[in-house]
C-alpha cells in the first residue's frame, strides 16, 4: 500500500505558525513523492514525526529531524532546519513552564498541582481523549498499515464502544479525582510525565506500585492504568503510571530508558505522597511488562558491573517484587506471531532497533548468557500472571522465561488462568467487580506482613461492577486482543 505524505508539509507549516507565529518560512514547498510505508525516507519519517509533534502537544511528542546531507535534497534541508529551530524553540518554551512548575512542586510536594476547575476538567478530558484517539489513527495511517491493522481496529472501536460505561466511570475518576495526580514530570525527555493514584487515607507509609502499560510500544499512555490505580488505592496502595515515549516518536531503547528513569523518581520521592520506600513493587502489562523486565534487567547488569562506572540513580534492591501480566519476554520467538497478528515484521524490527535488538532487549535471552549471572542474582523475586486463552502473547511466553530464570538461579513462578484472554486479566475481569483472583493476589503480596491491612481486606466490600454482563461477553467476542 501507497501514501501519499506531500499535505504533511502544508499541516506542519500550519501547526508550527500556530505555535511560532515570528518563524518565516523560506523555502518553496518540498517535491515529496510517494512512498513505501516500509522503506519512508529520514524526511518523510521526520514530517510524520513533526505534524504528531504538533498535533498532540499534551503527548510530549519529541521532534526528532534527521539532517544526514547524502539523504536530503538542498531545499529538505533547508525545510528541516526550519523544523528543527521551531521545536528548539517550542521545547524551550516548554522547558520554562515545566521548571517553573515543578520549582514549585518541590517546595510543596503533596499539595502542588493545581487544581482546575470544572470546565477547566472537562475541556481537558475531551481534548486528552480526542487527541490519542487521533494519534492512534495517524501512526496506522503513516505506518502503512494492511487489512488486519484495519480490522482491528474496527474491531477495538466496537470493543471500546461496549465497554464506554465502564470507561466513563474510570475517566471521571482520573480527571475529577482530588487522590490523582496527573502528569507529574520525572525527567526531561518527553513524554516523561507519571500519575499518581494516592488512598484517601493519609496515615502511615503506604506500599508503591511502579506501572508500566501495554500498547503493542505503539499506543501506551498512562491513563490505560487508571482502573488498576483506582482499585489498589481503594486499599491503600500507591499506584504510579509511568508514561514512556511510543514509537515512531522513539525506538526500545528509549522507552527502557524512559522507564528505568521513572522508577528512579519514584524510588526517591515517593516518600513525599506517604509511600513506603521498603514496599516498592514493579509491574508492566503486556509490552509494558517486557519495557519494564528489560529495565530492571539492564539495572541489575549495570549494578553487577561497577568497574563501568555507570551512574546509578536507583537499585534492583529497592524492589520487593517484580510482577508481568500477559508479557512477551523473547522476541525471538514472537516476531513471527506479531507479524501474523498485524504487527509486521517490518514495523516490529523499527521498533526494536533492528535483528539484533531482538536478541538485545529479550530478557529470556539475556539471562542465559553467563556473564549476567551475579545480575540475575540481584533480582526481586519475580511473578509472572498470564491467561491460556491469550492470543495477542502466548501463555507460552511467560512459561519459558519462568523456566529460564528458575535455571538461572532466580526467584520465579508463574499464574496461569484458565480460559483467560489478553484482556481478561486486566479489562474484563475488573469491570465485573467482585471476587477477582488476580486483583486478590496482588493485595495479598503487597500487605503480606502488614496484620491491620490484611483485615481491613478482609473486610472490604466487593468491587462494584462497572459494566453490564451481557456488554462484557460481547466485548469479549469481538475483542481484536
Amino acid at each position: 500500500m501507497q501514501i501519499q505524505i506531500t499535505f504533511a508539509y502544508t499541516l506542519t507549516k500550519q501547526a508550527i505558525k500556530t505555535h511560532v507565529p515570528s518563524l518565516k518560512f523560506r523555502s518553496p514547498k518540498p517535491k515529496l513523492n510517494l512512498l513505501q510505508p516500509s522503506t519512508l525516507s529520514p524526511l518523510s519519517s521526520n514530517l510524520i514525526l513533526a505534524i504528531l509533534k504538533s498535533k498532540i502537544g499534551f503527548l510530549e511528542m519529541n521532534l526528532e529531524v534527521d539532517t544526514k546531507p547524502s539523504l536530503l535534497s538542498s531545499s529538505d534541508k533547508l525545510f528541516t532546519h526550519t523544523l528543527t529551530d521551531a521545536a528548539k524553540h517550542h521545547h524551550q518554551r516548554r522547558r520554562r513552564c515545566s521548571s517553573s512548575s515543578s520549582s514549585s512542586a518541590d517546595a510543596k510536594p503533596r499539595d502542588a498541582p493545581t487544581r482546575l476547575n470544572r470546565a477547566q476538567s472537562i475541556s481537558h478530558a475531551a481534548a486528552e481523549t480526542y487527541l490519542v484517539t487521533r494519534l492512534s489513527f495517524i501512526l496506522l495511517r503513516y505506518l502503512g498499515v494492511g487489512y488486519r491493522w484495519i480490522t482491528r481496529l474496527i474491531a477495538l472501536g466496537c470493543y471500546a464502544l461496549l465497554l464506554m460505561p465502564g470507561f466513563l466511570q474510570v475517566a471521571y475518576y482520573y480527571f475529577f479525582s482530588s487522590q490523582v495526580r496527573r502528569s507529574v514530570v520525572y525527567g526531561d525527555q518527553p513524554r516523561n510525565r507519571l500519575d499518581l493514584f494516592l488512598p484517601a487515607n493519609s496515615g502511615k507509609p503506604k506500599p508503591v506500585v511502579i506501572f508500566v502499560t501495554g500498547g503493542a510500544w505503539i499506543i501506551g499512555y498512562k491513563a490505560w492504568g487508571s482502573l488498576l490505580g483506582q482499585q489498589l488505592a481503594e486499599r491503600d496502595i500507591i499506584v504510579a503510571c509511568i508514561d514512556y515515549r511510543n514509537f515512531p516518536q522513539g525506538t526500545i531503547g528509549d522507552m527502557v530508558e524512559d522507564t528505568s528513569q521513572g522508577i528512579s523518581f519514584v524510588c526517591n520521592h515517593l516518600a513525599e505522597y506517604g509511600g513506603d520506600p521498603n514496599r516498592i513493587y514493579l509491574m508492566g502489562q503486556s509490552a509494558g511488562a517486557h519495557i519494564s523486565a528489560c529495565a530492571l534487567l539492564e539495572q541489575a547488569i549495570k549494578e553487577s558491573e561497577p568497574e563501568k562506572g555507570e551512574s546509578i540513580t536507583w537499585s534492583v534492591s529497592q524492589l520487593k517484587a517484580y510482577f508481568g501480566l500477559s508479557g512477551g519476554y523473547n522476541l525471538l520467538n514472537l516476531v513471527d506471531h506479531f507479524n501474523n497478528r498485524g504487527l509486521y515484521r517490518s514495523i516490529f524490527l523499527s521498533i526494536m532497533e533492528g535483528e539484533q535488538g531482538l536478541q538485545r532487549f529479550s530478557p529470556e535471552v539475556q539471562i542465559q548468557d553467563k556473564s549476567t549471572r551475579d545480575a540475575v542474582s540481584r533480582l526481586p523475586p519475580i511473578t509472572l500472571f498470564h491467561g491460556t486463552s491469550d492470543y495477542s502473547i502466548p501463555s507460552d511466553a511467560s512459561k519459558t522465561f519462568v523456566d529460564a530464570l528458575q535455571r538461572a538461579g532466580a526467584q520465579a513462578k508463574l499464574i496461569l488462568y484458565e480460559g483467560k484472554t489478553h484482556t481478561d486479566l486486566f479489562l474484563q475481569d475488573p469491570l465485573r467487580g467482585g471476587k477477582d483472583e488476580l486483583f486478590d493476589h496482588l493485595v495479598s503480596v503487597i500487605h503480606a506482613g502488614d496484620k491491620e491491612a490484611l483485615d481491613k481486606d478482609a473486610m472490604a466490600p466487593p468491587r462494584r461492577r462497572l459494566v453490564p454482563e451481557f456488554l462484557l461477553k460481547l466485548a469479549r467476542k469481538i475483542s481484536p486482543f
